[in-house]
């Protein structure tokens, strides 16, 4: 007659861990799609998700071109004599005298201009630093806009559209 210890695992306590296990592996096998489903996929957060943009490697006079949205959207750093001389412009001298035309620009971040980078008369994408008043230029039709995305000549009815944004920090927005 043999004595076992009860410190002695037993063929009993193999089968309880390794059952255990194949329980814990199955249900973690089984949660890990269903949890993942519910996160949106990439067309629902390119559709409306907010987006960052870091502003800090944007050298003055510089125009960049990110998207939000599924459109694109022109950061462009403005210098103060081209600030200052872009506001000095009368309203009666702009196709589009939008009222508020002082606040195309950010009061306490005014070297950013933010514009979404689509013509206003047929959707074409402006071509930036280009044209008479060295803004942005459609080639397709001759529309031509200034540094402050205010249409000045050709087809188009209005100024580039300005999207939803916000200064999170001195170098960094969040667009929408």
């Amino acid at each position: 007659m043999t004595t076992m210890s009860a410190a002695e695992p037993t063929r009993r306590d193999f089968l309880f861990v390794a059952t255990a296990t194949v329980g814990a592996v199955g249900a973690v096998t089984t949660l890990a799609p269903l949890i993942g489903q519910m996160n949106p996929d990439a067309s629902t957060i390119a559709a409306g998700a907010p987006i960052q943009v870091d502003l800090s490697p944007i050298a003055e006079g510089q125009v960049i071109k990110v998207f939000w949205r599924g459109k694109p959207i022109f950061i462009s750093h403005l210098s103060q004599a081209v600030l200052k001389e872009q506001l000095a412009v009368p309203l009666g001298d702009l196709k589009d005298q939008e009222p508020e035309d002082q606040k195309r620009v950010d009061p306490m971040h005014q070297q950013w201009l933010v514009v979404i980078g689509i013509c206003t008369h047929l959707g074409c994408i402006p071509l930036p630093n280009q044209g008479i008043y060295h803004g942005w230029f459609c080639p397709c039709h001759g529309s031509q806009y200034d540094q402050l995305g205010r249409i000045r000549q050709g087809p188009a009815p209005a100024n580039l559209y300005l999207p939803p944004y916000a200064f999170l920090t001195d170098s960094k927005i969040q667009i929408g």
